[in-house]
């Protein structure tokens, strides 16, 4: 049994196809089903139920690839502690990131990250929560940046900033003569929201279901992006909330619908989130020190109350 045969049992895991299992590990379809085979053979036990379209774990492959994941893992961090001694901050690193924090995040750290960590290759993905969990704990991913907490067993968080709620509110809505809103004049029938799967949509519905003029959940408008919530907003449809580092997108013309809310005001928690098993860590650290120091610098807000999302 090697290291190298579990990585192609994983593969083909992953991929449930042989020959795409063998393009993503850089060797020929024969070799990678070779290999597969010898390990089953050695093991007295079929991996894979290869009758079945696409390809199937049988019952005892199941356990072979979570053990099979945990060794590669394992193997793994012998390297991570070889580079660690020597101080050695570079390699291939895979980063999810939620989409409602991508957008303005990624711009304010990116940069100045590779040039700082030049032989750090990072691959980033736009990913929503339950994707990027289920990927961190597949080992597809070696960290996230996404709203927590997330309370997942497998999982550590790692704060790096709490970003507070700002309302966006056209002249004709009931509070557009308000120079700051509470929780309480919130009304959740009159907020247009982002779509279902946004962990931020969850934010805003716990924060009305916390007011006083709570409705009954219908919503009638939902969206993808804050761009559009803003632009419906703008047809007088509705009020929306936007995190706070989004408000610099808006136009200087719109700022003037932009409602701050008192203090201490309503935010989110966004954290770097990876697995307990903590592999790659170097890098990790080096993320969190960087982009906590460029988004803390950027948001005003010192003491915010957090909206924990729906469990």
């Amino acid at each position: 049994m090697t290291i190298t045969q579990l990585k192609y049992v994983l593969a083909v895991a992953e991929h449930k196809n042989f020959t795409k299992a063998a393009e993503k590990t850089f060797v020929t379809q024969p070799t990678l089903s070779m290999q597969i085979q010898k390990l089953e053979e050695e093991l007295d036990i079929q991996i894979f139920d290869r009758s079945k379209k696409p390809i199937e774990l049988t019952a005892v492959g199941n356990k072979i690839v979570n053990q099979a994941r945990s060794i590669v893992n394992e193997a793994e961090r012998m390297q991570d502690v070889v580079d660690q001694e020597k101080g050695f901050i570079g390699g291939e690193f895979k980063l999810g990131i939620i989409p409602t924090v991508m957008p303005t995040l990624l711009p304010m750290f990116l940069r100045n990250f590779t040039n700082k960590y030049p032989k750090v290759q990072l691959n980033i993905e736009e990913l929503t929560t339950d994707e990027i969990i289920s990927k961190i704990t597949d080992g597809h991913l070696d960290a996230a940046i996404a709203a927590t907490p997330l309370y997942h067993e497998k999982i550590k968080e790692r704060v790096l900033y709490y970003e507070p709620f700002v309302g966006y509110i056209p002249p004709s809505h009931r509070l557009s003569e308000k120079k700051k809103i509470e929780r309480t004049d919130l009304d959740i029938e009159d907020i247009l929201l982002l779509e279902d799967g946004h962990c931020f949509r969850d934010g805003v519905i716990n924060l009305c279901k916390s007011s006083k003029l709570n409705g009954n959940d219908s919503f009638q408008l939902q969206s993808g992006s804050f761009e559009t919530l803003i632009k419906l907003s703008d047809e007088g449809l509705g009020m929306t909330l936007l995190p706070y580092l989004n408000t610099s997108d808006v136009s200087e013309a719109q700022k003037g619908n932009l409602r701050y809310f008192t203090d201490p005001p309503p935010a989110r928690e966004v954290s770097i989130i990876y697995s307990k098993s903590e592999l790659k860590m170097q890098i990790i650290n080096a993320l969190y020190d960087l982009i906590a120091a460029v988004v803390r610098g950027a948001i005003a807000f010192q003491d915010v109350k957090i909206i924990p999302p729906t469990k």
